[in-house]
């Protein structure tokens, strides 16, 4: 065995195809897989127990904070997601009340949806699949976009709830130059 696939860095390295192992029809007779650790190997080619590196081989993506069950792991699915259930309810009845020409209630509906689930994901310690990034990114894209639909819902044309004269100006301004 040459020095260069040896350590790795050869042509055919970690592709089981160099030498007699390859079958007759060039596949090669095993495939490469990872050992039993998942940290980066030293120099010597044998893995380290504890590297700051990572892995070189990775299983599996962390879940983000606070996505545990919202439930113990016996219960049934629906008990365990309860969380998202929730949000994904009261968007689902703001979109069907927006569909029977309910729009305004069913669009703050839909914000208040998406409030619910930033508060639900800064005050629970697990909330299932609701946790997609870390706290704060949620917390933060939930927030912002359930206060802008629900704002937008209240401003809405005709006979708006919510009148910000700069907007309208902005508008204007925008619209007759």
């Amino acid at each position: 065995m040459s020095a260069d696939a040896k350590d790795g860095t050869g042509a055919g390295a970690g592709t089981g195809t160099e030498g007699p192992e390859a079958g007759a029809s060039g596949e090669p007779s095993e495939q490469p897989t990872a050992k039993g650790t998942v940290s980066a190997p030293g120099p010597d080619g044998v893995p380290r127990k504890t590297s700051r590196r990572f892995p070189l081989f990775t299983r599996d993506t962390a879940r983000p904070e606070g996505g545990g069950r919202a439930a113990p792991g016996d219960a049934p699915a629906p008990a365990r997601q309860w969380p998202l259930l929730v949000v994904v309810s009261v968007v689902a009845l703001g979109l069907l009340l927006t569909a029977f020409d309910v729009f305004r209630v069913g669009t703050i509906l839909v914000g208040l949806g998406l409030l619910a689930g930033a508060v639900m994901r800064w005050t629970l310690p697990g909330v299932g699949m609701l946790a997609v990034r870390s706290r704060f990114t949620d917390m933060v894209t939930y927030g912002i976009l359930g206060l802008a639909i629900v704002l937008l819902a209240m401003m809405a044309q005709p006979d708006p709830w919510l009148v910000i004269p700069f907007l309208d100006d902005t508008l204007h301004f925008t619209i007759s130059s």
